[in-house]
């Protein structure tokens, strides 16, 4: 009886925690684990939130592994330092998701992360402004995870549901000069996202 007990209660933590994790409560998304960072504003007046952008990220280049990029985004860089130099460099984004599909966010979705940098879309500059940043943990040159792909259509399913999303572009599309990103790069399987009938793509 008490192992009968046990099991149900298992069953309906992890229920649970399913249920919850396609939910944003004031702009935190409760299929991840929250993680502040310092490098955030607030987002100009009457701004719309109408686009997702797409990067990868690793640290080392090509080591999936550590803590190495949180630290980079919480500006822990003594901690990083240690093992290898790295350019001191406000950066942020909304969501991190790593190899095994956790999900780690650093800024509220309400708020402006700094992760696209000198940037401009259909015209419009300062991307920062009206989108939500997702990084991936991987390399330009580099297939992306199966866990992965799940995470971020269920990240995107959660967000389209709470903000008036429209476009969905990655960080080489949108940044300034040309040329400058190229993440997350040609082995982004973008085609993953055309279950998203109502938004465009720019890869």
């Amino acid at each position: 009886m008490r192992l009968f007990l046990t099991q149900m209660k298992e069953h309906f933590v992890v229920m649970n925690i399913k249920k919850k994790s396609m939910k944003l409560d004031n702009g935190f998304y409760l299929g991840a684990k929250w993680k502040k960072s310092p490098n955030f504003n607030s987002r100009p007046l009457s701004t719309t939130i109408s686009l997702i952008v797409i990067h990868s990220i690793s640290l080392p280049v090509g080591v999936y592994s550590g803590k190495y990029v949180e630290n980079f985004f919480c500006n822990d860089f003594h901690k990083m330092n240690e093992i290898f130099k790295i350019e001191p460099m406000n950066v942020s984004s909304h969501f991190f998701i790593r190899r095994n599909g956790f999900i780690v966010q650093f800024v509220n979705t309400n708020d402006r992360a700094w992760h696209a940098g000198h940037s401009s879309f259909k015209g419009k500059d300062n991307c920062n402004d009206f989108s939500i940043g997702i990084e991936l943990e991987g390399v330009d040159n580099d297939f992306f995870s199966e866990s992965q792909y799940i995470k971020l259509i269920k990240l995107i399913k959660c967000l389209s549901l709470n903000y008036p999303l429209e476009n969905i572009a990655s960080h080489e599309s949108i940044a300034l000069p040309k040329g400058r990103k190229n993440d997350p790069g040609p082995y982004f399987d973008y085609s993953r996202l055309k279950i998203f009938k109502n938004l465009n793509l720019f890869f």
